[in-house]
């Protein structure tokens, strides 16, 4: 990621509530995740659950983008 990109990114966290509660809920979820793959071994509702986080925090990162891109679009109008 880019400087501007990381900047752009900061001032969103600031001043967009979306983007603060879509960043917010994808830390949540990568910090559940590091705790499953700490695991030796998973269990089936585990394994799922692994892969029901993976899921979510792509649909997160995407919306993510998808507010990033929008104001990039607005800041260029």
């Amino acid at each position: 990621m880019n400087e501007q990109s990381h900047d752009l990114r900061e001032l969103l966290m600031q001043t967009d509530e979306e983007f603060h509660h879509l960043a917010d809920k994808h830390h949540e979820l990568e910090g559940r995740l590091n705790e499953l793959i700490q695991k030796p071994y998973l269990s089936q509702p585990e394994q799922v659950e692994e892969v029901n986080l993976k899921k979510r925090k792509l649909q997160l990162k995407d919306r993510m983008e998808d507010i990033v891109r929008r104001h990039r679009q607005h800041q260029h109008a």
